[in-house]
């Protein structure tokens, strides 16, 4: 019954993750209550995430939605961001990236109603001074907290002028990248419990598919309220747990 149920939670957590960012909203709490140990649950959802991130790239990679120059290009950018936000996470305390998480994210949810970032245009990415130290503060924002980084990253590449699909390619193969690193450090800990990860992983990949599949459905003035929607359960969520701390 505990292998069903971690199969659903990640199940629903990648649809979520894939369309808007937030997938945390739902799979953390989830195995928490289910009495998982937290380290073992945010071991679980780095490698899951790792997995399905990739098998949702691929999908709009080969749909010919992003290329292969511009994963290769946010993939080290959003690796190094990673890294130093692990190292950054050594010396902050848990107060300050509560405030951080905060922040962004309210910054993120204020600025999406401003200027024309409305996933309509076609550009593709490009790195230059503003967009690579975006990606990289995500990347750091990753490494040391993490909830709504996926969501971060839509709002950066909305305001790129890109499609919604190559928005959502590049955003999973960020997490890829990010989550990639997490797990080693994870995996060389000892923290994974292999049996329960792996049932949650399958869940994951088949949340992937299928939300990719209805990021091609949804339209595109739908996804804004999808996004704040999201990015409003995130900030109350984060402060939640402040609070019950």
């Amino acid at each position: 019954m505990e292998y069903i149920m971690l199969y659903f939670i990640g199940f629903a957590a990648t649809i979520l993750g894939t369309l808007a960012g937030g997938g945390g909203l739902i799979s953390l709490p989830a195995m928490l209550l289910m009495g998982l140990p937290v380290h073992s649950a945010i071991g679980a959802n780095k490698v899951s995430n790792t997995v399905s991130s990739l098998s949702s790239f691929l999908v709009i990679y080969k749909n010919k939605e992003v290329t292969v120059k511009e994963a290769l290009t946010v993939v080290p950018i959003s690796l190094a961001g990673g890294v130093t936000g692990g190292v950054i996470a050594s010396f902050l305390k848990e107060e300050w990236m509560i405030v951080i998480a905060i922040v962004l994210l309210t910054f993120a949810f204020i600025t999406s109603f401003l200027g024309k970032a409305d996933f309509d245009g076609s550009e593709a990415f490009h790195v230059n001074k503003k967009s690579a130290a975006s990606l990289y503060g995500i990347g750091i924002y990753d490494g040391v907290f993490g909830p709504g980084s996926g969501t971060l990253a839509l709002y950066l590449y909305a305001r790129m002028r890109m499609s919604y699909l190559r928005a959502v390619g590049l955003s999973r193969i960020m997490i890829f990248s990010s989550c990639f690193g997490a797990s080693i450090s994870y995996i060389s800990t000892g923290k994974i419990i292999w049996p329960l990860t792996i049932a949650l992983m399958l869940g994951s990949i088949s949340g992937a598919q299928l939300g990719v599949r209805l990021a091609h459905k949804l339209k595109k003035e739908h996804v804004k309220p999808i996004l704040r929607l999201v990015t409003v359960l995130l900030i109350i969520q984060i402060i939640m747990e402040c609070i019950g701390k």
